[in-house]
């Protein structure tokens, strides 16, 4: 097993580790929210543990869809099995939408139904400490994810902030409703639902961008690094796709017409060492070699 397949297997135990403590986290965060709020009869309390539940339930998808995408190339998969941990990121973002959809079922139900809620102290003690461990799980996955190049990790960390501002209602809500205030509860749920919206949204973008093969490293900054190296008499065609951590690129270079094949090729070796040097998340480089008698 080469270094290279030595790192990325590292990488997916560490991820697979992060992902099973943030689940254990996430299931105790569900499950007293779940349960208090059962017993006070806080739909805002149940409603935010069910949602917590959707933490947990990403994180097992994680664990499957790290497992799948640090598969090593196949026949079959000649470009590795990388886009499945991105479609696995798009599932956390339709988990978002979801959430969003349970919110706004929760206001309707504040302002339709007659539900009693027993707002006490331990209700506040529940969520503030529920609220200090999400914002501990989305720091941790954020800066591991980071730290091990994995989308996953930072959509879901992401997700975990969906939460934190979900639990934000949900305190503000018992606040007013303590105080009389009952509409307030579904105007602050409308409110927060947008929010929680919008980091879904950003999500999707960021993972369609990926699966339509757009541009993810500055072709300038390339022609520059390029033109730089030595038998190199310019480049065009710059073609890059991929994400931030695991990038693909080709392009075409223009050499001296006059030189043997066995020199055209070393120019090229130096290409790569040197674009992965500057760009080391660049995973493969096809360098096309072109006479420049072609452009005369």
């Amino acid at each position: 097993m080469g270094r290279d397949s030595l790192i990325k297997k590292d990488a997916t135990i560490q991820v697979r580790k992060v992902l099973l403590y943030t689940l254990i986290l996430n299931s105790c965060v569900a499950f007293a929210k779940v349960l208090y709020g059962y017993i006070t009869n806080s739909v805002a309390m149940m409603s935010d543990g069910f949602h917590s539940f959707f933490d947990g339930v990403s994180n097992v998808v994680g664990l499957v869809g790290t497992w799948i995408a640090f598969h090593p190339p196949d026949e079959k998969h000649p470009y590795g099995h990388k886009k499945y941990e991105t479609l696995f990121t798009i599932i956390i973002a339709i988990m978002i939408f979801a959430t969003c959809f349970q919110i706004l079922r929760k206001v309707y139900l504040s302002i339709f139904e007659d539900h009693k809620t027993i707002v006490t102290q331990t209700s506040f003690v529940v969520m503030l400490m529920t609220m200090g461990v999400n914002i501990f799980v989305m720091l941790y996955e954020s800066k591991k994810g980071r730290q091990l190049g994995s989308e996953f990790l930072v959509a879901d960390a992401m997700h975990t902030k969906s939460d934190i501002f979900a639990s934000v209602a949900v305190i503000i809500s018992l606040v007013f409703t303590r105080m009389g205030y009952y509409l307030a509860d579904p105007v602050v749920g409308i409110m927060i639902t947008f929010f929680i919206a919008r980091i879904g949204y950003k999500i999707l973008k960021y993972a369609s961008d990926i699966l339509v093969d757009t541009v993810c490293i500055d072709t300038s900054a390339v022609k520059f690094v390029v033109n730089s190296i030595d038998g190199v008499k310019g480049c065009h065609d710059i073609r890059t796709r991929g994400s931030v951590n695991s990038a693909y690129l080709d392009l075409h270079v223009l050499v001296d017409s006059n030189l043997s094949i066995e020199k055209a090729h070393e120019i090229a070796d130096n290409i790569e060492k040197e674009i992965k040097k500057e760009f080391p998340f660049v995973v493969d480089i096809i360098v096309h070699i072109e006479p420049d008698s072609l452009v005369h």
